[in-house]
């Protein structure tokens, strides 16, 4: 059998006698031979080396490090989200102080301590001018840690005291539980921030 002058004999033999060459197909080759076309990685063939994974020491040393990143960072940023909790109710505090003065441009007054923050939203009653609601949302909102805030009208260091008890709930306390108060500033690094 003949392919193009050229015997099927003289054809097959020629291709298992040419071997691969380390720069890559002999010339005039349009493919690898077939016993290199899959080296195996115990050729030492730099291709092989390169898509290695990672051992589990190394995945050790990783994980090692990224906890000890988050044992000293996370105690940092948890630290902004309680100031930032405070600073959130001393804002709401001081949006409930201008809504009591609209309130008693109003009204006459402000509301006393049984009529609560509830009446900047709905008349408590047959009140004479009250023109409501005072507050933009249709709820009275909770301070950041979801408790209520405490109203007193008199109140014992002005017309009305507005009082959040912190993250603990109970009078009192330091840092992220300190008490938000109306009267005065927000307790930081041991200095107090008078108003």
């Amino acid at each position: 059998m003949t392919f193009r002058g050229l015997s099927f004999e003289f054809w097959v033999g020629a291709t298992r006698r040419v071997a691969r060459t380390p720069e890559g197909d002999p010339p005039g080759r349009p493919y690898p031979e077939p016993e290199t076309r899959n080296p195996t990685p115990e050729t030492g063939d730099r291709k092989y080396r390169c898509q290695a994974g990672f051992t589990l020491i190394e995945l050790l040393v990783v994980i090692i490090i990224i906890g000890l990143l988050a044992a000293l960072v996370g105690p940092k940023l948890f630290g902004r989200v309680g100031k930032g909790k405070q600073a959130a109710a001393q804002a709401q505090i001081e949006l409930f102080g201008a809504a009591l003065d609209n309130f008693r441009l109003d009204v006459g007054r402000y509301p006393t301590s049984d009529e609560g923050l509830r009446a900047l939203l709905v008349n408590p009653g047959a009140i004479e001018y009250w023109d409501g609601s005072y507050l933009k949302k249709e709820e009275l909102p909770l301070d950041p840690w979801g408790h209520p805030y405490l109203y007193k009208s008199p109140g014992e260091h002005g017309d009305y005291d507005i009082i959040s008890h912190g993250g603990d709930g109970v009078e009192g306390g330091e840092g992220e539980n300190q008490d938000i108060v109306s009267w005065k500033g927000i307790k930081r690094a041991q200095e107090r921030i008078e108003r």
